[in-house]
């Protein structure tokens, strides 16, 4: 590995930055971003850029060295993760590299696919290319950590996000929908979205609300993430917003066990997947095994948005690596449903399992991310 050099960390920020604009959307890839650059200029000047597409393709070299087309040659690429070295649909992007002539190459960290895993740095470095990692690494790991939570523990990573009460309730009645949060945090909650492979609910969630668990932010619309359905007895409503617009916007349900009745019949039809996962204590579907087919599938990045029931669930069996609570200053009293199905909000503001990761105000809301504390990831 050759030498860090001082403006290394400021390209592979911007590299950073191009490889955000597809989160959540690139499955089963990782949202890369690329940037072409010529040091023989001082300072030295970008000549292209790209990022991983939709869907995952093109990859975000490929983009890049065909917007740089020759003047690649000689220049070095800042790649925010080891480039692939297996073929696949496309060629390694690491053979690609060293065909279009670069010559050094500056990326983050190793790839943990098993297909790649040192080989990309392996295959420049056998070309003659001068190979440097370890470049913002940490930055990386985070926008990238629903790919690289697939490859190393076999599921999504899972995003818990509530919105609660001060007073850590949901719901003013049960069965009863309630607007906790204002508009702008709700705004920021749509954009959490965006950035998701999947948004996961409950049953219940459906039967009381009917929502659209769509991204309706202006010019957003279509990174509405995939609906996914914890259903342990019984589907969803044929009739239900979720089943009337699944060929506009995927819906998965993930049942317990096979279904067999007409209101399958009639979902299936409508363009709706149920996929059977199992069933866990109590007959109710196996999250564990659940959060392993959605992994199976590319899924990366999951934000669970309800309800208690599924909350309580996901962290009983440790599977929440992340929480985004949005907490408003109103309290619903104590006859209101709890956000945890029982278990205070504190078994997560005070646990050892969680720290407090970041903090913003929308008005009166206040949102509070809290990570799976590195002692307890796994």
């Amino acid at each position: 590995m050759t030498e860090i050099r001082p403006y290394d960390a400021h390209f592979m920020t911007l590299a950073l930055r191009l490889g955000r604009r597809n989160i959540g959307n690139t499955g089963p890839n990782p949202a890369v971003g690329c940037l072409i650059v010529d040091e023989s200029f001082t300072p030295p000047q970008i000549i292209a850029v790209g990022w991983t597409g939709r869907g995952g393709r093109p990859h975000a070299e490929q983009v890049a060295l065909e917007h740089a087309g020759e003047k690649a040659r000689g220049a070095t690429a800042y790649v925010t993760l080891e480039p692939c070295a297996h073929y696949g649909k496309t060629p390694p992007c690491a053979k690609g590299l060293a065909e279009a002539g670069v010559a050094r190459v500056v990326t983050t960290c190793v790839d943990p696919d098993p297909r790649v895993s040192g080989r990309g740095h392996a295959m420049l470095q056998e070309a003659g290319i001068s190979v440097v990692t370890g470049v913002m690494a940490a930055e990386a790991r985070q926008d990238m950590v629903g790919f690289l939570t697939r490859m190393t523990l076999g599921r999504p990573h899972m995003i818990l996000k509530l919105a609660v009460s001060a007073d850590g309730k949901i719901a003013a009645q049960p069965g009863v929908s309630t607007t906790i949060t204002g508009e702008a945090a709700r705004a920021r909650s749509h954009l959490m979205r965006a950035e998701s492979d999947v948004i996961l609910v409950g049953r219940n969630t459906i039967l009381i609300d009917n929502p659209a668990l769509t991204c309706r932010l202006p010019g957003l619309g279509d990174r509405s993430p995939i609906r996914a359905v914890v259903a342990s007895e019984g589907l969803i409503p044929p009739r239900s917003v979720l089943a009337t617009t699944a060929r506009k916007t995927p819906v998965w349900i993930l049942s317990a066990r096979e279904p067999d009745n007409w209101e399958a019949e009639t979902l299936l039809s409508a363009g709706v997947e149920i996929l059977v996962c199992g069933e866990g204590k109590g007959r109710r579907v196996d999250l564990g095994r659940a959060l392993a087919t959605l992994g199976d599938r590319g899924v990366g990045r999951v934000m669970v948005e309800g309800g208690a029931q599924i909350a309580a669930g996901l962290l009983a069996a440790d599977l929440v690596d992340e929480v985004a609570l949005f907490t408003s200053r109103k309290e619903l009293g104590d006859e209101a449903v709890d956000a945890l199905g029982g278990t205070p909000i504190k078994s997560i503001t005070e646990s050892a399992r969680f720290a407090l990761n970041e903090e913003e105000w929308f008005g009166e809301d206040r949102l509070t991310v809290y990570v799976r504390a590195a002692a307890t990831s796994g």
